[in-house]
């Protein structure tokens, strides 16, 4: 047996972090993949449990190594996964959670798409978006406009992706995220047909 990989994308400000919660809190094989960034350390933040906080040197030298599954540059800031990381996890049979922009994603989905599920997580509207990131109250109005402009970027890629939710009421959005980490261990694509056909036929 195997683990599985739930691959969550979606604009900065749509919810995804609340929903990846929820999972944690009632699906007891989830994990979630910490990446690394460079970006800023934000109130409230620990290192080594929201992200691993680096250095762009200290990151550089980490893609030089080899060391992530897929990395990304955005508003400025790098991000990446470490691929020891998840295959740890899923030697463990375990439902690993990325929470990685489209970029990243298009690099997941082509070296690890067998075991992933994808889901796409927006806001009802671009004003709703716009409305969410100026109340959290944790960027200026210009990276504010610039989160705004990279989310219309990012919307074209929807159709990437297995699942859309549409982030407008948090219960029906956790409800449906529950839904699909549940089923994504399930997936046809985990399991080998000739080997499960051979344990079939022998019992």
């Amino acid at each position: 047996m195997i683990g599985c990989i739930l691959i969550i994308s979606g604009p900065s400000g749509a919810g995804k972090s609340s929903l990846i919660r929820e999972i944690l809190n009632h699906i007891p094989k989830a994990v979630f993949s910490i990446s690394t960034t460079t970006r800023k350390q934000r109130e409230g933040e620990i290192h080594g449990v929201n992200y691993f906080f680096t250095d762009k040197k200290s990151f550089q030298k980490d893609i030089d190594d080899g060391f992530f599954l897929e990395w990304a540059n955005v508003h400025d800031n790098f991000y990446g996964t470490s691929i020891k990381q998840i295959t740890k996890f899923l030697k463990e049979e375990k439902l690993v959670i990325l929470d990685i922009d489209v970029q990243g994603y298009m690099i997941a989905k082509d070296k690890l798409g067998k075991f992933a599920t994808s889901v796409f997580v927006t806001t009802k509207s671009r004003t709703g978006l716009k409305n969410r990131l100026i109340s959290r109250q944790a960027d200026t109005k210009e990276t504010i406009d610039t989160r705004v402009e990279n989310a219309e970027k990012e919307m074209a890629f929807i159709d990437e992706y297995e699942y859309l939710i549409v982030n407008d009421d948090f219960n029906e959005a956790r409800d449906a995220i529950l839904s699909i980490a549940a089923s994504s261990a399930h997936k046809r694509t985990l399991t080998d047909k000739d080997e499960f056909i051979s344990r079939w036929l022998k019992n």
